[in-house]
């Protein structure tokens, strides 16, 4: 299945391609060495139009196709997997507040969302609610005008630049009592902390932050969808999220293919290049082989959802395959590096411990599996 992009499409791909490799693979090493924000890096971004792919034209955004935003996000995980996963949340909410919001806040808030200073996360997950949100323990009490909001929020991507939370809170009075409701949270409310997470293995540049919220005021009209449908809200959101992360996965596993090669064609030991030998050759037909079999189910998943049709089955599909793919090709390309992989002067150390979080957000690969069987064994 060869999914075809227009020529001005494809353009705007190859201009990504370009820029990404040349500008952000230096700043996304450096990056990770300090451990610093990628965040001050978003101004050009926002002059490219990244930051609005996924919002419609009639609100101020670029409204591209899922196949080519997603090949954006793979072209950007090549050169910085912390930017890619940056645009990708940020372009996850754009799709939530489009579908969800009332038609005030949509035509409020997605214009803004296209320009700085408006970056938006998703906080879903607690300190114990990770892959089961059903149990979030945030509270929503209804006041005049709207609700405010009481909890702790774990790992929020974009949550210290963050201006707009899609959050997940739970009802605590009035009809809706105890069920769950997505809302949409302005972060200069008050009662609003966020601390970002140090030490994480990789992906040191994307912002991760854990959050206090203490009667955090909502809106009447910030409520998402209707009460009662955060879940619904939250496994739509995802699934999109799972197509952006599973191309954040590929574009990770290209870099890596390709430092493998250029390693193998110049790396000599034994008088020859260690291209020539066949166990080299072979991870590097496998990771290749593998790498391929990656793109075409995100290919998949991003056509039926360009055409308004059920993707869910097949973005999980796509990444839990492309993710775990994408760790074997790292760990592949650490090997063919032997004791150089395993030091931060060449990229694919660093590679090799951004991939591993992809099988972990926006559902693990375990999730993955239940998600897919499930379908299968429900078809009549």
């Amino acid at each position: 299945m060869v999914m075809e992009l227009s020529d001005d499409h494809r353009l705007m791909v190859e201009t990504v391609r370009d820029y990404a490799r040349a500008e952000l693979t230096p700043q996304d090493i450096e990056w990770d060495r300090s451990e610093s924000s990628c965040c001050a890096a978003l101004g050009s971004l926002y002059e490219m139009g990244l930051m609005s792919m996924r919002i419609p034209e009639d609100h101020g955004g670029l409204d591209l196709p899922t196949t080519c935003y997603a090949r954006i996000i793979r072209e950007l995980a090549y050169a910085s997997p912390s930017v890619a996963v940056t645009i990708a949340v940020h372009s996850m909410v754009c799709e939530v507040v489009q579908h969800f919001a009332s038609a005030h806040v949509r035509d409020d808030i997605l214009p803004t969302l296209a320009s700085p200073g408006n970056l938006a996360a998703f906080a879903i997950s607690e300190p114990d609610a990770g892959s089961d949100p059903g149990s979030a323990k945030t509270r929503a009490e209804r006041v005049g005008g709207g609700w405010r909001l009481s909890g702790a929020k774990m790992w929020v991507t974009n949550g210290i630049t963050g201006r707009w939370f899609v959050v997940l809170a739970r009802m605590a009075d009035g009809e809706h009592a105890g069920a769950l409701s997505m809302f949409l949270m302005d972060a200069e409310s008050e009662g609003l902390q966020r601390n970002i997470i140090h030490g994480k293995m990789g992906l040191r540049a994307s912002e991760t932050a854990e959050m206090s919220l203490d009667n955090v005021f909502i809106p009447e009209d910030n409520l998402l969808g209707k009460p009662g449908w955060g879940l619904r809200i939250a496994l739509s959101a995802l699934d999109g999220g799972r197509i952006g992360i599973s191309s954040q996965a590929a574009g990770i596993a290209a870099a890596c293919l390709d430092l493998m090669v250029s390693y193998a064609r110049d790396r000599e030991q034994f008088g020859r290049p260690i291209a020539d030998f066949q166990a080299v050759q072979t991870m590097i037909a496998d990771s290749q082989t593998e790498l391929m079999a990656a793109e075409q189910l995100i290919d998949k998943a991003t056509w039926l959802k360009d055409q308004g049709r059920t993707y869910s089955q097949a973005a999980s599909m796509a990444k839990l395959y492309a993710t775990e793919a994408a760790g074997r090709i790292a760990d592949r390309g650490v090997q063919i590096h032997g004791g150089y992989g395993y030091c931060n002067e060449f990229r694919i150390e660093q590679l090799y411990r951004d991939v591993r979080v992809t099988r972990i957000y926006e559902g693990t690969s375990e999730i993955q599996r239940i998600v897919i069987a499930r379908n299968l064994l429900a078809e009549t």
